[in-house]
């Protein structure tokens, strides 16, 4: 199994970098970014920017030449990247992009939600012990915490496959980081690899490996000027899970 790259992406930057990375935008990304008000179009530029930055530079090609596929359920992959798969999240301002070498990855940032909203929806999608670990008596933040992990580590399983989440709401993905699901159920062959990711702020975050857990995780972070980087660890040895 190989590893996986995570770069953690700041979307607020000053206008002259947004600037920059508009240039680097296909006419789909440019229309997207249009539709939404100033704000949100800035940090979208910026995510979208740097994702093509940081591929294209894996591709050896210019970030303006990078050109997507999308699958059945929108999932993007970089058309020419032979082993290379990326996915990318984002829960602004910050996002977060997994790349990986033969192996699909799937990776979910969410920020904390509200502890009795979190309560409800466990209650009702999750199976019976997550929705109970998740109700288990604690302050409400860390039951939103729970809560928040469980759902990322869904969501990424989700996207390394290119499903939907309906098919993963079944699928129970407890246990400690990081964790080998053996069979991930609907979304498709096992096994599949979770590991909780640590992020800065009131936010959880999970990658996803299809065939097994990764062997090491580099985590950095990106600035306008990617080359250069300040590394975060190996996130396994720094995360907080109880499972």
């Amino acid at each position: 199994m190989t590893g996986v790259d995570l770069w953690l992406i700041d979307a607020d930057q000053p206008p002259e970098v947004a600037a920059r990375l508009w240039r680097t935008l296909d006419a789909d990304e440019r229309a997207r970014a249009e539709r939404a008000d100033a704000g949100r179009r800035s940090r979208f530029t910026v995510v979208r920017g740097a994702v093509r930055e940081l591929v294209a530079a894996r591709l050896g090609i210019g970030p303006a030449e990078l050109v997507w596929r999308y699958g059945p359920q929108g999932k993007p992959e970089p058309v020419g990247a032979g082993g290379l798969r990326v996915n990318w999240s984002t829960a602004e301002p910050l996002a977060v992009l997994a790349l990986a070498e033969g192996r699909a990855v799937g990776v979910d940032v969410e920020p904390l939600r509200d502890a009795r909203r979190a309560e409800r929806m466990a209650a009702r999608w999750f199976p019976f012990e997550e929705a109970r670990f998740v109700a288990e008596p604690a302050e409400p933040g860390e039951r939103a915490a729970r809560f928040t992990a469980l759902w990322c580590r869904r969501e990424a399983c989700v996207k390394a496959y290119g499903g939907r989440l309906v098919q993963a709401l079944g699928v129970s993905v407890a246990g400690h980081s990081p964790l080998l699901l053996a069979d991930p159920g609907p979304l498709g062959a096992g096994p599949v690899g979770l590991c909780d990711v640590p992020v800065p702020g009131p936010y959880r975050a999970a990658v996803a490996t299809v065939g097994g857990c990764p062997d090491q995780v580099n985590s950095v972070v990106w600035s306008p000027h990617w080359w250069t980087i300040r590394t975060v660890g190996p996130f396994w040895t720094i995360t907080g899970s109880r499972w």
